[in-house]
C-alpha cells in the first residue's frame, strides 16, 4: 500500500487511531470505556475486533481507554463499523473535553463516592454531549474515590476527590491513653495531648478513617462531599491542581463546576494554552468565583458560538 499522506494520518487521529511510526500504514485505535470499566461482553468484543482487524494484542492506556493495536489503514473504517454494531467507538484525541479516568471508587476499602457512576454522568454530559465542542487544548477530567489520589486527579485540568469531612465533638474525648482516632489517622491530624483530642482542621484531609473509630462517639458526625482541583497537568509541563476553597456536598453542583470549567477554558482561554496557563494568567481568585457563581452557565450560549482567542 502507498504511504499514509500526513492528512490522512490527522484525520484518523481525530477517530481515536493513532499512527505506529515505526511502519507505513499501521495504527493503534483506542476504544472509549466510558469510566474505565468495560462488561465481559464488550471484552469479547474488543478480543474479536483485535483479531479480526489488527494485530490481535490490545493495550491499556494510561487515560483508561482500551487500545487495538496493529490495525491497518485499510481496516480503520471496518473496525469502527464493527465495534458500533456493539455499541462501543474509538476516539479520545483532540483539542476538547478526553475520556473520563476515574478509580474504583466504593469497591476499595478506602473508596468514599461512587467514582463509576459520577465518571459516567460526566463522560455522557462532558464527553459525548461536549463532543462537537472545540477548546483551545486537550481538557482532562479525573475521578478519585478518596484522598490516596490513585488518578492523580490534582493533575488534571479538573479533578474530583471524594470527601468525608468530620464534625468533632471535643466535649465527648475522654483522653483515652490509647485512642482510637489518633492511631485511625494516617497523617497525624488528629493527636492526643494533654488529655484531649487535638483536631487539626486545616491538616486534614478529610480521608474518613477515624469516622465511628471513638467508643464515645466524638468523631461520629461528618459530611459526604467532593473536593474539586482545577488547573493541573502533567506532561512536557506540569503544575499541580488547586483546590476550590469549600467542600462541594452535592453531586448536581460538582457536575455544574465541571461544565463551567469547560466553558471558563472555553471562553478565556487562548488557542494552544493549557487550562493551567489560562488560570494562571487570569488569577485562581478570579476562575474560583467564576466557577461557584452562575455567570457562565447563564452565558453558555453566547460562549459556545463564540471563536477561541489567538
Amino acid at each position: 500500500m502507498a504511504k499514509i499522506s500526513k492528512e490522512d494520518i490527522t484525520r484518523v487521529k481525530a477517530l481515536g487511531f493513532l499512527h505506529d511510526k515505526n511502519t507505513e500504514d499501521i495504527f493503534n485505535g483506542r476504544v472509549i470505556t466510558r469510566n474505565g470499566k468495560i462488561t465481559a461482553e464488550e471484552c469479547r468484543v474488543i478480543s474479536e475486533a483485535a483479531e479480526k482487524f489488527g494485530s490481535g494484542e490490545v493495550a491499556m492506556t494510561v487515560r483508561m481507554t482500551v487500545e487495538i493495536q496493529g490495525v491497518p489503514y485499510e481496516n480503520i473504517e471496518p473496525l469502527r463499523e464493527f465495534l458500533r454494531q456493539h455499541g462501543l467507538e474509538t476516539g479520545g484525541t483532540g483539542k476538547k473535553v478526553r475520556p473520563v479516568v476515574s478509580c474504583k471508587g466504593t469497591t476499595c476499602q478506602f473508596g468514599l463516592i461512587d467514582t463509576y457512576s459520577l465518571s459516567e454522568e460526566i463522560h455522557e454530559k462532558f464527553y459525548k454531549g461536549y463532543e462537537k465542542v472545540s477548546l483551545p487544548h486537550k481538557f482532562k477530567i479525573a475521578v478519585g474515590g478518596c484522598p490516596n489520589n490513585c488518578v492523580k486527579p490534582d493533575l488534571n485540568d479538573v479533578g474530583i476527590i471524594g470527601q468525608r469531612v468530620p464534625s468533632v465533638d471535643v466535649s465527648k474525648c475522654r483522653g483515652c491513653k490509647k485512642c482510637q482516632i489518633e492511631m485511625a489517622c494516617p497523617i497525624k491530624a488528629s493527636v492526643l495531648s494533654e488529655g484531649k483530642i487535638c483536631f487539626d482542621e486545616e491538616k486534614c484531609n478529610h480521608c474518613g478513617r477515624c469516622m465511628n473509630k471513638c467508643p464515645f462517639k466524638a468523631f461520629d458526625n461528618y459530611t459526604n462531599g467532593y473536593r474539586i482541583y482545577i488547573g493541573g497537568r502533567w506532561g512536557k509541563q506540569s503544575a499541580k491542581g488547586q483546590f476550590l476553597s469549600k467542600v462541594i456536598t452535592s453531586r448536581e453542583e460538582v457536575i455544574s463546576i465541571v461544565e463551567k470549567a469547560i466553558l471558563l477554558f472555553r471562553s478565556e482561554g487562548i488557542m494552544g494554552e493549557r487550562f493551567s496557563d489560562t488560570i494562571a494568567r487570569i488569577g485562581f481568585e478570579n476562575a474560583e468565583k467564576l466557577l461557584l457563581s452562575d455567570e457562565l452557565l447563564e452565558r453558555k450560549e453566547e460562549i459556545l458560538a463564540m471563536e477561541i482567542k489567538k
